[in-house]
């Protein structure tokens, strides 16, 4: 396009927010970070039902299902199921608001 118009090279280069194909080493540490920290509150709220005798049925089942950050692969804590992509795989940022939901589990075999 000619004139006052011409489309500029950031303009016409497609996406204007891209995402990286992986994660930074520091955005692994806060990823290890934040499963520990929500590991860590799961661990403090189960002490104190303890401590007054209670049970939650909600938090029971978490403990047996959701794997803490220790026990965890690398590939299930940087990246997630998703049928759609090639080899069924997809890294966690490429997620929406993957910081706030926890993707711990996944379907056996992937």
């Amino acid at each position: 396009m000619f004139g006052p118009f011409k489309s500029t090279s950031p303009l016409s280069g497609g996406l204007l927010w891209k995402i990286p194909w992986r994660l930074s080493p520091h955005q692994k540490a806060r990823q290890r970070k934040r499963l520990r920290a929500v590991d860590s509150v799961i661990a403090c709220v189960d002490t104190a039902l303890k401590k007054q005798g209670s049970s939650m049925k909600e938090m029971e089942r978490w403990k047996a299902e959701m794997p803490r950050e220790d026990e965890m692969r690398p590939k299930d804590k940087y990246t997630i199921f998703d049928r759609k992509e090639k080899r069924y795989r997809k890294a966690i940022h490429k997620l929406p608001k993957w910081t706030r939901v926890s993707q711990r589990i996944n379907p056996p075999g992937f």
